[in-house]
């Protein structure tokens, strides 16, 4: 089996994670502080539009901005010579776009369960702003956001559709593993595709196991 897929799509969750969990939790703590409650549900759904988009629509216009011909990738192409489109770092982009959602919606969740007396009383104290979003709300909302990222990285490894728009299908470059799943069925290859859908099953069992795990430690977190 080639196990380029697998390092592929390894490598693109775990860039895509750490982008997705920072823009994530700065969204979901933006919308949270928002008091206009129209700009909030505007907001909210700009950012949950991928969730419910078809991933190829996602990809079509991830395309539209990141083609050659494109402005944003006629920009990183003119100022920084990266051919965004067909290249390694669509896998990541695509990833990051289809698992922003998840992260976004998690953290949102999470930092709305926290009690606003907790940052009341803070505030009494004198602490500023910045310091309360960091030491109250951040601080007990991590178990969902934890719970997020896991939910964010399943989303990356498992990602088809706008990959297969922005990515494309390259070996050894652009194949992630659902990419590779696919082109061994459509080839006929069904040994070398059971290879990848156990692979991918065992990533997605450690991915339960995470969320479990997440979920109980929570619940003691919380207890104590």
């Amino acid at each position: 089996m080639d196990w380029a897929p697998v390092w592929i799509s390894v490598r693109t969750a775990g860039i895509s994670v750490i982008i997705t969990f920072f823009l994530g939790i700065l969204a979901a703590g933006m919308v949270v502080n928002m008091r206009n409650e129209r700009g909030k549900m505007i907001c909210d759904g700009i950012f949950t539009l991928p969730l419910v988009l078809p991933p190829t629509v996602m990809g079509f216009f991830l395309l539209y901005l990141f083609g050659v011909r494109r402005p944003l990738g006629r920009f990183f192409l003119e100022y920084f010579q990266i051919k965004v489109a067909f290249s390694w770092q669509a896998t990541v982009l695509a990833a990051v776009a289809m698992s922003f959602p998840l992260m976004y919606r998690s953290a949102r969740g999470a930092f709305e369960q926290v009690d606003p007396n907790l940052m009341a009383a803070a505030r009494t104290l004198g602490m500023g702003e910045g310091k309360i979003f960091r030491k109250v709300l951040l601080a007990n909302a991590m178990p969902g956001i934890l719970g997020g990222g896991v939910l964010a990285f399943a989303r990356g490894m498992g990602e088809f559709g706008a990959t297969a728009m922005i990515a494309g299908n390259i070996a050894g470059k652009t194949r992630t593993l659902p990419m590779a799943v696919y082109s061994e069925v459509a080839a006929g290859n069904m040994e070398q595709a059971y290879g990848y859908v156990v692979v991918m099953v065992a990533v997605s069992f450690v991915v339960v196991l995470l969320m479990n795990g997440t979920v109980l430690w929570a619940g003691k977190w919380r207890r104590e």
